[in-house]
């Protein structure tokens, strides 16, 4: 096993992201190797870090590389969607800021959470789970299927693969990898059948797929491998549960990141970003009056998604996907 190397996207506008909130604890949901979360220890040093990861590997490695942070950080497996419970659990609740600071010495006995003034999920698939061949994430690299992002699940790529009907794995393939060519794929995976490897099930797709349609673009397995693995993950699900439970615990003045790389994903991020900050409509019939409605919960602070700059792309060309939208909490007679 190699080690858990991770190059972090558009960290200078993470850091940025969060240069306003006031102190307290910052959660990055998706820790992955600790990248944006040492960004943020080092930026913000009045406040805290609660780093979460539902993959071992990744917490173990985040864990070493930020444990010169003493108190200031606390690294665990969770999924985000877990997030509410996580940040209210005693070992958080217990959680300090440095003294000479603005906060409290790290061994003060507290009787409430740490306000959370900061949420960071930084979505997909890392590149060094990619590459790492006993994962089974990659269609460049041969390997026993699997695509856990937590190994210690049940379901897998392979019960996937073979497992499925042919109508709901042509579903699967349709919805999470948009894929035109899904009930082909799904119909020559299932006559192909048992298909055990990486490279077994990137070969049947490409031949499922019409010559003319795989000789541009991508490689034609693509889709099909990020669809099997958003279905063995339950990524979208967790998505909209965890970007709920981000939102619910954030304090006034705290802001909510979310980093995707792909429309499903960012599709369901700007839908709930806009309905928590639009006024709610005027129903017909009624008369519109200078007054304006309710506030609403939340403040976009990103128009629209932020995107890498040209050189961050040229260094890490899978930054090119990345989408950044940032949404406020206001505080009490804050803007809205």
């Amino acid at each position: 096993m190699g080690s858990f190397a991770h190059e972090p996207v558009m960290v200078a506008e993470v850091v940025d992201a969060f240069a306003p909130v006031p102190a307290g604890l910052l959660v990055d949901g998706t820790v992955g190797g600790g990248g944006h979360a040492g960004a943020l220890l080092e930026a913000r040093r009045d406040s805290v870090v609660l780093g979460l990861d539902r993959d071992a590997e990744a917490v173990a490695a985040a864990g070493e590389r930020l444990s010169g942070y003493g108190a200031r950080v606390l690294v665990r497996q969770s999924g985000f969607e877990d997030l509410a419970g996580m940040v209210a659990s005693p070992e958080v609740v217990a959680l300090g800021l440095p003294p000479g600071e603005g906060g409290v010495s790290p061994r003060q006995v507290r009787h409430e959470p740490l306000k959370v003034v900061g949420v960071l999920f930084d979505l997909g698939v890392s590149s060094w789970q990619l590459d790492e061949p006993g994962r089974g994430f990659a269609f460049r690299v041969d390997a026993p299927l699997d695509m856990r992002m937590d190994r210690s699940q049940a379901l897998s790529a392979l019960d996937v693969v073979n497992g499925y009907e042919e109508a709901e794995l042509a579903r699967v393939i349709a919805r999470y990898g948009e894929e035109r060519f899904a009930r082909a794929i799904a119909r020559a995976i299932v006559a192909h059948r048992p298909v055990e490897t990486t490279a077994a099930l990137a070969e049947v797709v490409k031949q499922a797929i019409p010559a003319p349609a795989r000789r541009t673009g991508p490689h034609p397995a693509r889709r099909t491998f990020q669809a099997i693995r958003m279905e063995v993950n339950a990524e979208l699900d967790h998505l909209g549960a965890g970007l709920d439970a981000a939102f619910s615990v954030l304090a006034p003045g705290g802001r909510l990141a979310v980093l995707s790389y792909h429309s499903l994903e960012d599709r369901m991020v700007k839908e709930r970003f806009v309905a928590w900050s639009s006024r709610p409509p005027v129903p017909r019939g009624l008369p519109v009056t200078g007054t304006p409605g309710p506030v609403p919960p939340g403040r976009l602070v990103t128009r629209g998604a932020a995107r890498p700059g040209a050189a961050e792309v040229a260094v890490t060309p899978r930054a090119e996907s990345a989408r950044l939208r940032v949404l406020e909490r206001p505080a009490p007679g804050g803007e809205s």
